[in-house]
């Protein structure tokens, strides 16, 4: 069973940085595209980055360009998502994603819990 575990969520303030990291357990990430997912109240879920198998691509949503990055460990068999300059807008629910290696993370094996990301002063 594939199982990830999301942490590093909290509270922010507005132009703060936060780090999450989705770790694997039971199956090495090495094999899978990862992504990071999050959901705002009221709102559907939406791709925020990801990063291939092999950690040589990476993609990322307009809205966190230039300050978000996702990174990988695989020794370490973790995933990483370093947000700066964090705003109001990206408060949500963060999941991190185990998708099909070469599916830039369209096609989505298996889910994390989540973690709550808030940015407020």
């Amino acid at each position: 069973q594939l199982q990830l575990v999301e942490s590093g969520g909290g509270l922010a303030q507005p132009g703060g940085s936060l780090r999450l990291s989705c770790a694997a357990s039971g199956f090495t990430l090495d094999y899978y595209d990862i992504g990071w997912f999050r959901q705002a109240p009221g709102k559907e879920r939406e791709g925020v980055s990801c990063i291939s198998s092999s950690g040589s691509m990476t993609k990322s949503a307009d809205s966190v360009k230039g300050r978000f990055t996702v990174s990988r460990d695989n020794a370490k068999n973790t995933v990483y998502l370093q947000m700066n300059s964090l705003k109001p807008e990206d408060t949500a629910v963060y999941y991190c994603a185990a998708g099909v290696s070469g599916s830039r993370c369209t096609i989505i094996r298996s889910w994390g819990q989540g973690t709550q990301v808030t940015v407020s002063s």
